[in-house]
């Protein structure tokens, strides 16, 4: 029999108590792999709006594209995995989508660029299924199916990779011991090939995760064969069960490519306003920082807590800087506004900042004193006087550029300093190459 092209879409079968949608393709694929198939792709992991309630972790779907000459066995394979492993119990609503065809329906490409930034309701995507008469299946509510759908409708304009390790079982909700002076040296190794696995400024080991789930470590980059052997200097001692490659949207700053609208500021949207600072930023106790811009003759009220550590950058903002801003829209409560929480601030145009100082005496190089209110200014020495006070320019503290979180604070979605400017490029796959293991 001839092979067909299958597109596999599959999202939310974790919670926060366990299980995992990357362990899932992990499974999933090493059980393709005794069937006669092709994998025609590295399976996608595509991170979606990260300001979404009811996400688990990175909000992330996974798609898998393969040939097979038996599209309904694989179809009842992968639902039965995707029954057996989501966490549903626990509140997983796990969705499962089959596309049989070269070319995915245009309207998954809509959805998928809609759910990157704004909340998508599963009618839309079941909507969408029924109408190109697509195989899908879902437990739960069914929320899943937006990932499931969106994933294969996914366009890569910028990618990176993911090499997850997973843990055997046994070790599930136990704690992970790595030695971190050897993720420090594997980064530094690597750099600029991987990206945000350590914190050096505070010492700190980023690429491993801390809840129940299988993965014991995610290291992130550019190519498959870098994140390979940065693998292999990590030498967890752990036994671990074996790693999987992902192409993702991680670190491409995807979320923020849309500009929000300010006359519909709709809660959970994610994107970009430039607008101007009508307001002096206060410094709650916390530590964190909030001011307003006005855009289209809208006030917008935009909050930098503490963490990103770019509070530093948000508080030194006076009347009149002009700014572009990213981030996403939190929802108003009985206190507070809707209010944009910021993911970067780029400064365009930064104000001029002065002061008033009294007059300057050249004669005897000191500043003169007043004489009383409204009644000039006099040098204490020769008794020159002047009548009004001279305006001092300050220098600023913070440039016209683009300020990001620390990189503990980074999402999944951020784009690292080091990937502002590249070129984005593809790496092309090679189903022989070491894109999965098992030990």
């Amino acid at each position: 029999m001839s092979k067909q092209i299958l597109h596999i879409g599959i999202d939310d079968t974790d919670s926060p108590k366990g299980m995992c949608t990357t362990f899932l393709a992990y499974k999933i694929i090493n059980r393709l792999k005794k069937e006669n198939v092709d994998f025609l792709d590295f399976p996608n992991l595509v991170r979606f709006n990260p300001n979404i309630p009811w996400k688990t972790r990175g909000n992330g779907a996974v798609g898998i594209k393969i040939s097979t000459s038996n599209p309904k066995k694989i179809k009842n394979l992968v639902k039965k995995f995707v029954k057996q492993y989501s966490d549903v119990k626990n509140g997983a609503n796990p969705g499962l989508v089959f596309c049989q065809d070269e070319n995915v329906p245009n309207e998954f490409s809509k959805l998928s660029s809609d759910a990157m930034w704004k909340l998508i309701h599963r009618n839309e995507a079941k909507k969408i299924l029924s109408k190109h008469n697509l195989d899908f299946f879902y437990l739960g509510n069914g929320q899943g199916l937006v990932g499931a759908t969106s994933v294969l409708g996914y366009n890569f304009q910028d990618e990176t990779y993911e090499l997850l390790s997973y843990r055997k079982s046994s070790q599930f909700g136990k704690k992970r011991i790595l030695d971190k002076s050897k993720v420090k040296e594997m980064q530094e190794k690597t750099y600029p090939n991987t990206f945000n696995s350590f914190d050096s400024k505070k010492n700190k080991v980023l690429l491993m995760p801390h809840g129940p789930d299988p993965v014991f470590y995610g290291v992130r980059g550019e190519d498959s064969t870098t994140l390979i052997s940065a693998s292999k200097m990590i030498q967890p001692k752990e036994k671990l069960a074996g790693y999987l490659i992902f192409k993702s949207n991680q670190g491409t700053g995807d979320h923020l490519k849309n500009e929000i609208d300010v006359n519909n500021f709709l809660p959970y949207t994610s994107g970009t306003l430039q607008g101007v600072v009508i307001k002096k930023p206060t410094v709650t106790k916390g530590g964190h920082v909030f001011f307003s811009i006005i855009v289209d003759n809208v006030k917008i009220n935009c909050a930098v807590y503490k963490p990103t550590r770019i509070t530093d950058i948000a508080k030194e903002l006076i009347v009149g800087d002009i700014l572009k801003v990213g981030g996403g829209i939190r929802k108003a409560t009985k206190t507070h506004p809707r209010i944009l929480n910021l993911e970067f601030i780029q400064i365009i145009k930064l104000e001029k900042k002065s002061k008033l100082i009294n007059p300057f005496c050249k004669n005897c190089q000191k500043h003169m004193k007043s004489k009383g209110k409204n009644q000039g200014f006099q040098c204490v020495r020769c008794k020159k006087t002047s009548d009004h006070k001279n305006r001092q320019f300050i220098t600023r503290s913070v440039k016209e550029q683009i300020y990001i979180p620390d990189v503990s604070a980074h999402r999944h979605l951020t784009k690292p300093v080091q990937r502002m400017k590249q070129k984005p490029k593809s790496e092309k796959f090679n189903p022989n190459s070491s894109w999965i293991a098992n030990f």
